[in-house]
């Protein structure tokens, strides 16, 4: 009982003013240095709650999708996060803690605990944004999903929304330490935000399992055709 009062007490991750300025400053300087634009936005339901589920390519990637979800959203959005994310990345790490109002699970280990939180929050009224991958991709492929989205969206009766993320693996990949905006002398590396059509349980008979294949077929199709936005027309 002590454990759950104190997740309780401690997620989602209080955002404060750190968190918020931190997330105004960041977008600002990257609308600046990366050409990056929202395919689809209107997908975004204009009623929370909502779930969330995109690929990973890059730390700040949460940040990125935040930007364009509905006006007054991201004051009710919180995410999942690996519980690594507040010991072992440093400040970065906390920092994005504090922005994406996480919630911490166990990637490693059993992520229950994280999922009832994070259904609780949803049923209150958040957003939850959730990367099936569990982790930051060190290709930019798509990795195995997880049911954790999915699961989620289900127990909590609320749509799915898929977002792909194209071109963050360009501008800051895994093994970088720093972003790398630009392709040549001032030129700006384009990424896309592309938002996929909601997805409801009730048309995968509430079934994760089948529901998560279903999300991971849309995110490999949105890889094959856009992983490089520099060679699409998007």
């Amino acid at each position: 009982m002590a454990d759950k009062e104190a997740l309780d007490k401690k997620y989602p991750t209080k955002r404060g003013f750190i968190g918020n300025a931190a997330k105004f400053f960041f977008l600002l300087y990257t609308s600046v240095v990366i050409n990056i634009k929202c395919i689809n936005r209107q997908n975004f339901p204009k009623q929370n709650p909502y779930v969330i589920a995109s690929n990973h390519q890059s730390y700040p990637d949460g940040v990125w999708i935040a930007k364009y979800l509905p006006r007054g959203h991201f004051k009710k959005m919180c995410c999942l996060a690996g519980a690594d994310l507040e010991t072992d990345h440093g400040r970065i790490g906390r920092l994005i803690m504090k922005v994406g109002r996480a919630i911490a699970v166990d990637r490693y280990g059993n992520p229950v605990r994280g999922l009832i939180k994070a259904k609780k929050e949803v049923e209150k009224g958040d957003i939850c944004l959730v990367f099936p991958e569990g982790t930051r991709s060190a290709t930019g492929e798509i990795g195995e999903l997880k049911d954790g989205a999915c699961y989620l969206a289900i127990k909590a009766n609320v749509p799915l929304v898929p977002v792909f993320i194209s071109g963050a693996y360009q501008v800051w990949p895994r093994q970088s330490k720093k972003m790398k905006p630009f392709k040549g002398f001032m030129k700006r590396k384009k990424m896309r935000i592309i938002v996929g059509e909601p997805i409801y349980g009730k048309d995968f008979d509430n079934d994760a399992h089948k529901m998560t294949a279903h999300l991971q077929n849309w995110m490999q199709d949105m890889y094959n055709k856009y992983f490089d936005p520099e060679k699409c027309e998007i």
